[in-house]
């Protein structure tokens, strides 16, 4: 018997991620390419509390996170751009 995985994680900065990149994209989807409203007050709240030097542990891993796809995502905005330059 095969046990598959989640569909989602426990991560909504991925999922929305993941998402996206599900539709195949454009590279000018890609570029255009921002966080949902809900995400980026949520990115924003966190980053707030880290600056106050709020955060719980769990918040920490959260921004943590948000940092490692945010550097994901303008990586693969720079190759796109790159690739389009190419052409």
């Amino acid at each position: 018997m095969v046990v598959s995985a989640p569909l989602t994680s426990s991560n909504p900065f991925m999922d929305e991620m993941l998402n996206f990149l599900a539709t195949a994209p454009t590279a000018e989807e890609i570029l255009a390419f921002q966080p949902s409203e809900a995400l980026a007050e949520r990115s924003a709240y966190l980053f707030e509390r880290n600056r106050n030097g709020s955060l719980t542990g769990e918040e920490k891993g959260e921004l943590d996170d948000f940092l490692q796809l945010n550097h994901f995502v303008n990586m693969l905005k720079i190759r796109t751009r790159q690739k389009l330059g190419a052409a």
